[in-house]
């Protein structure tokens, strides 16, 4: 039996992966006509995304990488912003020649 919820209910709802990591908390749904377009998640202290972004506020995650909506939010790991070797590789040497 499908369940619906409340859009509402689900804000500062904790954001999970599907591989368990906590991610942050639900600030608000974006809503195009009918539809829910995607979900505002803001970094808190604690969850990978303010790890990941530094002093960003937050993140919206498209509605379609939404796995489940219940007590708490499951996200696909894909959801995740992520850095190329490439882009990792710089900043690293861009710290080495700040410290020298």
């Amino acid at each position: 039996m499908l369940r619906t919820k409340r859009i509402t209910e689900t804000y500062d709802m904790k954001v999970f992966t599907d591989q368990g990591e906590y991610f942050g908390d639900v600030e608000e749904c974006v809503v195009t006509l009918s539809k829910a377009f995607g979900w505002r998640v803001k970094a808190t202290r604690g969850g990978s995304l303010s790890r990941l972004l530094g002093s960003a506020k937050g993140v919206i995650i498209p509605h379609q990488l939404v796995k489940a909506i219940g007590d708490i939010f499951i996200i696909n790991k894909a959801a995740i912003p992520s850095f190329s070797d490439e882009e990792s590789g710089e900043m690293g040497k861009e710290e080495i020649r700040a410290e020298a």
